[in-house]
């Protein structure tokens, strides 16, 4: 990352630090993440905006900040691997890889897959697994995950997935109840789940099946 980057990207991680208290791993790997990478080219003079922005297939990259809120949901400390379903345009997978050993990501729709992993490889993150699938599936070949993250909005968490979190690991996702959409933690205790709503937010839902 060049200085002129790295001054933004520092910028942009003690402005999300403003709106919301993040821990000083959250904050670096905000930092350290180079966001204008993951934004269309039109958007590039918004890149450091705390806005959500329009991307390919109809779906958009979150605002830095929610992704930061996310991220620190996720309580990442003493964690080593994370399951994100829903990859988009990366930008949340690249922020984890600072964070985690290992970053699995699952995408259904395949040209949003194809263009992360050539941004993934372009930045030369190399702990970041990729995988073109229904991400209500999981991936069982790589569980069980000490964090899930769900980068897109739910109306129920499949038990595959629970099943794939491992014991004392925490699930992340936006639910949606009745017209509202809310952040809420699922923390695994054998076989009971402690949950807790979080907050209020506005995420693309989930959906079915690959679209190629």
């Amino acid at each position: 990352m060049d200085r002129i980057t790295a001054t933004k990207t520092a910028r942009l991680a003690e402005e999300c630090h403003k709106k919301f208290s993040l821990s000083d791993e959250v904050k670096n790997a905000i930092a350290q993440t180079n966001r204008e990478a993951f934004v269309p080219i039109g958007f590039k003079h918004n890149a450091y905006k705390l806005d959500a922005l329009p991307m390919g297939s109809a779906q958009w990259i979150s605002s830095p900040l929610t992704v930061a809120k996310m991220t620190q949901y996720l309580e990442p400390r003493g964690a080593d691997r994370v399951l994100e379903i829903g990859c988009g345009s990366g930008y949340q997978a690249a922020v984890l890889s600072h964070l985690f050993r290992g970053v699995f990501t699952i995408e259904r729709i395949e040209s949003l897959m194809a263009e992360a992993k050539i941004r993934f490889r372009e930045l030369g993150i190399q702990n970041i697994h990729t995988r073109t699938d229904d991400g209500q599936n999981g991936w069982s070949q790589y569980a069980p995950f000490d964090r899930i993250l769900f980068s897109a909005s739910a109306k129920k968490i499949p038990k595959i997935l629970f099943d794939q979190l491992r014991d004392g690991g925490v699930l992340v996702a936006p639910m949606e109840k009745g017209s509202k959409q809310i952040i809420t933690r699922f923390k695994k205790n054998g076989y009971s789940m402690e949950i807790s709503e979080l907050e209020v937010c506005d995420f693309v839902p989930i959906l079915d099946g690959i679209q190629k």
